[in-house]
């Protein structure tokens, strides 16, 4: 008979019934089991990963299946109300979805504070990272808490999940990046070592490559499949504690305590621009999307891009091979976001509205707005178009340190040093 489980799988679940087997008293059971599924010697042990298992995955079934009821129960109610038309089926335009305070959930499970909210770029999940030394798994959508991630031996201070979401990388202050395998349960399955001190910033290259920013004052370029570091950009004078790559993954941003930008080849591993500006200290630079170009071209002045290749002007910040990579965005414990052309390195605008020190942000998928987190306990939102603050929401009891957006449904996650994340609601 041809098995439907993997060959790994079909061990892991026979020594998970052999546990539960032992843990019931079913001994002669356990033992004609143990000998029938060539697992003679299996001794159970309550620190064995594989005790309770069994019950474990029992109880997440159940769970699952009453969430699925509950699902189509609701989408049962709304199917009925449409065609009674008690509701519309048109939605607002993306750019209105924005949130709304109170916040929907408040997730408290970490014991020191957040540094590092990440959505799974296709499912209803969020990991959490902290100053504990974990990161935490939570059902998006519920706000259930479903594992802890533990192997780091100081702060987590960043994470990133790969396109497909198969995948997270974290970085810590323990000098290492660990790469957890998302399909296995979490497993941690590498870890990356090269970093001469604190590892603070990590994101994506493509699919098969890792960054991470140090206060080595270095940036790292890491095959994933190896983990082994290919290349090591230098040129800060003091920790690099943020970056960013262009989607195209031929550029990468990044943000340090010597108050400057950087703008990297990765190909060459070149720095092609520094960027001065800010007063204070970088917290974060990223790439604006290629959704919000036409909104910022508009802001900084600049003339449509149709409009400019036929005249043939601002050519390079046009070209082809750099269209997602035209502008920066950063933010400064000198209270401000700026905007920068990566053409011609100039500060296009500054935002001004926070009243402390500007933390994280993330551009909204539409384009148009930009949501940023600051130690004042804020989330702004801020016009793309008027470059102003138009909507401010309290967002924590304390500062207010990394914000995520997903892309799965319309959420916002903020994490604080309180020790807890919020969810809000965007409508």
């Amino acid at each position: 008979m041809e098995h439907v489980l993997p060959e790994r799988q079909l061990k892991e679940l026979q020594k998970a019934i052999l546990d539960f087997m032992h843990t019931q008293g079913y001994t002669e059971s356990m033992d004609v089991f143990a000998r029938e599924t060539s697992n003679d010697g299996f001794v159970a042990d309550a620190k064995d990963r594989h005790h309770n298992l069994l019950a474990k995955k029992w109880t997440s079934v159940i769970r699952l299946q009453k969430k699925i009821m509950e699902l189509e129960t609701k989408l049962s109610k709304l199917q009925d109300d449409v065609r009674t038309g008690a509701v519309s089926t048109r939605r607002g335009k993306p750019a209105e979805w924005l949130p709304r305070p109170p916040a929907q959930q408040t997730l408290a499970q970490h014991r020191a504070p957040i540094t590092s909210v990440r959505f799974h770029p296709q499912y209803m999940v969020l990991a959490t990272a902290s100053e504990d030394m974990t990161v935490k798994i939570w059902d998006s959508e519920s706000g259930d808490f479903e594992r802890t991630l533990k192997g780091h031996t100081k702060t987590v201070q960043d994470m990133a999940f790969d396109a497909k979401g198969s995948v997270l990388v974290t970085c810590s202050a323990d000098l290492t990046l660990r790469v957890w395998d998302v399909s296995d349960e979490y497993k941690c399955v590498r870890t990356l070592h090269g970093h001469d001190h604190c590892v603070s910033a990590v994101c994506f290259i493509g699919a098969d490559k890792i960054a991470s920013a140090s206060r080595d004052k270095t940036v790292k370029i890491w095959e994933l499949a190896t983990g082994y570091c290919v290349k090591t950009l230098s040129g800060h004078s003091d920790w690099v504690r943020g970056l960013g790559v262009s989607t195209d993954s031929r550029m990468l941003c990044t943000a340090s305590n010597d108050q400057s930008v950087r703008l990297w080849d990765l190909q060459s591993g070149e720095c092609k621009g520094d960027l001065r500006g800010h007063d204070n200290v970088v917290e974060v630079a990223k790439f604006a999307p290629v959704a919000s170009h036409a909104f910022l071209r508009r802001l900084a002045g600049l003339p449509p891009v149709a409009v400019a290749k036929q005249n043939g002007t601002d050519g390079a910040s046009i070209d082809e091979p750099a269209a997602t990579s035209q502008f920066i965005i950063s933010g400064s414990r000198d209270k401000t976001l700026r905007l920068w052309d990566c053409a011609s390195l100039q500060l296009l605008h500054t935002f001004v509205g926070h009243d402390d020190w500007v933390r994280d942000f993330v551009v909204h998928p539409s384009g148009k707005t930009l949501l940023s987190v600051s130690d004042d306990k804020t989330m702004r939102v801020w016009d793309l178009i008027t470059g102003r603050c138009a909507k401010t929401i309290e967002a924590s009891e304390h500062f207010t340190t990394c914000i995520d957006f997903s892309t799965v449904n319309p959420l916002v996650a903020t994490g604080s040093v309180d020790t807890t994340v919020q969810l809000w609601a965007c409508r």
